[in-house]
């Protein structure tokens, strides 16, 4: 697998809508992974296999996009999951620069460990609106998958989720990767 820290980031530039009303969804089961509403690191881990975290980068970055136009700098940490040393997950994490001078140790502090434990073993973070979204074969993302040996270029499924902690907000996004979707269609 060729991934490097000169890379980073991964995850720009997708394009993100809200679930109601589309009708261009995938098929179940993985449209009710990309709609659950729970921790996704707890459903992996509930999968069996060995579960582990690998960061692919982590830094404070000038804001590019559309993603959190009110901030100019944007903690960024984008990181694998995998079951079995198998990559099922992409995910990127926005922060914005003011809730990292609040939070900055907790999340700073995680290493190889989920963001999910932080988010969901405390009432502090307030999960919020899902959108999806469907990230195109050349994408950086989908040469990613593809450099994990996980098939040709293919269209791949995201979801991120918003997360308020006093009066901040943050992101979480997750992108199935093509390993995933196949195990997921087998469950």
């Amino acid at each position: 697998m060729n991934v490097t820290s000169l890379s980073f980031p991964y995850g720009g530039s997708i394009r993100w809508f809200s679930p109601n009303g589309q009708s261009q969804l995938p098929p179940s089961p993985l449209r009710d992974w990309l709609l659950d509403t729970g921790s996704l690191t707890k459903r992996l881990k509930a999968c069996g296999g060995r579960f582990d975290v690998r960061v692919l980068g982590e830094g404070l970055l000038n804001t590019v996009d559309e993603e959190f136009p009110q901030h100019p700098q944007v903690w960024v940490r984008e990181v694998l999951l995998s079951l079995d040393h198998v990559p099922w997950v992409f995910a990127r994490t926005l922060i914005p620069a003011e809730l990292m001078s609040l939070k900055g140790d907790d999340f700073m502090g995680l290493g190889n460990r989920p963001l999910g434990e932080l988010l969901y073993s405390s009432d502090a973070f307030i999960p919020g609106r899902i959108q999806l979204a469907r990230v195109d074969i050349c994408s950086k993302l989908a040469l990613l998958a593809q450099s994990m040996t996980q098939g040709e270029p293919q269209p791949l499924w995201g979801r991120r989720r918003y997360f308020a902690y006093g009066g901040h907000e943050l992101i979480v996004g997750e992108i199935f990767l093509p390993a995933a979707e196949a195990a997921i269609a087998k469950l």
